[in-house]
């Protein structure tokens, strides 16, 4: 698709015409014309605001002229999993779950590809040979080549020992011991608390990032363990086998 049917598909699909369009860009209605004509394309800081608008990655305005790959993990990227600076705006170099709010999300490599181990594993790959396979891609990406200058020094990595000993000194029964905290996202957890009548109310945000992990009940039976957290909160839910009925075990305001 090129950029002129793109921009005309996206301003069409939010319920835009051209004249309210240039107003939220604060150009002419004649340019948005232009574009959407093909006989111009938009500058560079224009790109950044309809990116913004959108929330579609500027690769996407140029009409996907190139595979974005997380330079972190090596993930193909697309508009709904890339990661955003701290200002909102999209990264089209990283994945929202090792780039949120312009955090990096992980300084070790090696706790990468253990995550990362257990999500290819049921795509065709043994443990054995993803792993084998990202020790040897993972380095050859931008984020891992220049690991000491995009760092923050272990600052993130404290961040998350912190949370997982204030959670471990929760002493939840059956809950066993937490190790690591993983990123997630709030459409993957799908978090839901039931109110009586049969409603439920979120607690999560899609948009929002948060650390988290899953743990079997150390009693051994079918019971589960939800464990998430922000600079705000500490979430712990069980819920049963297939993750139905979760239940609101402590919610901590830091």
């Amino acid at each position: 698709m090129n950029t002129k049917d793109v921009l005309y598909e996206l301003r069409t699909r939010n319920g835009l015409s051209q004249d309210e369009l240039a107003e939220k860009l604060f150009v002419t209605r004649q340019a948005v014309s232009r574009w959407e004509n093909g006989e111009t394309v938009p500058n560079t800081e224009t790109l950044k605001l309809l990116s913004n608008l959108f929330h579609v990655s500027i690769n996407t305005l140029l009409g996907a002229p190139r595979q974005l790959i997380c330079q972190c993990c090596g993930m193909p990227l697309d508009d709904e999993i890339i990661g955003r600076n701290s200002d909102g705006s999209l990264n089209e170099d990283y994945c929202k779950w090792c780039y949120a709010d312009g955090t990096y999300t992980y300084g070790d490599m090696d706790e990468l590809i253990e995550v990362c181990v257990g999500h290819m594993a049921g795509e065709g790959f043994s443990p054995e040979q993803a792993r084998a396979y990202l020790k040897q891609s993972l380095p050859r990406l931008d984020y891992w080549r220049r690991h000491d200058e995009l760092g923050d020094g272990g600052q993130f990595e404290a961040f998350k020992r912190q949370l997982i000993e204030e959670i471990n000194a929760l002493d939840i029964p059956g809950m066993p011991k937490l190790d690591k905290l993983n990123a997630l996202v709030g459409s993957y957890v799908n978090l839901a608390y039931p109110l009586p009548g049969g409603a439920s109310v979120k607690f999560l945000d899609d948009r929002t990032t948060y650390l988290g992990n899953q743990l079997e009940s150390e009693r051994g039976d079918d019971r589960c363990f939800g464990v998430l957290a922000n600079a705000d909160f500490i979430l712990i839910c069980t819920y049963g086998e297939g993750g139905a009925d979760p239940e609101l075990v402590l919610y901590k305001k830091r």
